[in-house]
C-alpha cells in the first residue's frame, strides 16, 4: 500500500472511512422514519427522550462530517504538495460524498426538529382533551355541590311539595335536571 506513496495511503484511508458513513446514515434515516411514524400514530410522553437522543446523534454526525469536509476540500484543491493531480480527483469525489452527508445531516436536523414540534403539539392536544373533560366534570359538579351543601345545613329551607320523605327525591331530580341541562347546553355549543 505504501508503494503508491503516502498520498495514496491517505486517500484510501479517508475513502474507506467516508464509505463506512453511508450504512450509518441509512440506519439514522430508517430510525428517523420510525420515530416519525410513532409520533403521528402513537404519541406518548416517553417519545420526547428518544427524539432528543436522536437529535444528539445527528448533531454528533454533523460535528464529525463538517470538519472532515473542510479538510478533504483542502486536499481536493491541492493545497498540499503531497497531493498529485490524480489524487486531487479522488479527493474531490470524497469531498462530494462528505458534502452530501453534511447536507443529509442538516436535513435530518430540520426533520427531527419538526418531529419534536409535532410530538409536543400532539402531547399538548392530548393534555388539552384531558383538561377539557376534567373542566366539564368540575363544571357539572359545581352547582350540585352548592345544592347539596345548602340542603345539608341545619337551617330551615323552603320545602318542596310532597312532604318530608319526598324532599330527597326532589333534590335528586333537580340535580339530575341541572346536569342534563348543562350537558345539553355544552353539546349545543360544541364544547363536547
Amino acid at each position: 500500500m505504501l508503494g503508491d506513496g503516502p498520498g495514496m495511503l491517505l486517500y484510501r484511508i479517508v475513502d474507506t472511512m467516508v464509505d463506512n458513513y453511508r450504512p450509518e446514515v441509512d440506519k439514522l434515516s430508517a430510525k428517523l422514519d420510525k420515530l416519525e411514524k410513532e409520533v403521528f400514530e402513537h404519541p406518548n410522553t416517553q417519545l420526547a427522550r428518544r427524539i432528543l437522543n436522536f437529535k444528539k446523534d445527528i448533531s454528533s454526525l454533523r460535528q464529525t462530517v463538517l470538519p472532515q469536509r473542510d479538510a478533504v476540500g483542502r486536499l481536493a484543491r491541492r493545497e498540499f504538495p503531497l497531493v498529485s493531480e490524480q489524487l486531487a480527483y479522488g479527493f474531490r469525489d470524497i469531498h462530494d460524498h462528505l458534502v452530501r452527508l453534511s447536507d443529509e445531516a442538516m436535513f435530518f436536523q430540520d426533520r427531527i426538529t419538526s418531529i419534536l414540534d409535532a410530538h409536543l403539539s400532539a402531547v399538548s392536544n392530548q393534555l388539552n382533551q384531558v383538561m377539557k373533560v376534567l373542566t366539564i366534570i368540575a363544571t357539572l359538579f359545581m352547582p350540585l355541590t352548592v345544592l347539596t351543601g345548602m340542603y345539608g345545613m341545619n337551617v330551615p329551607l323552603p320545602h318542596l311539595p310532597g312532604g318530608e320523605h319526598a324532599q330527597f327525591w326532589w333534590v335528586c331530580g333537580i340535580m339530575f335536571a341541572l346536569s342534563a341541562g348543562m350537558l345539553a347546553f355544552f353539546r349545543r355549543k360544541g364544547w363536547i
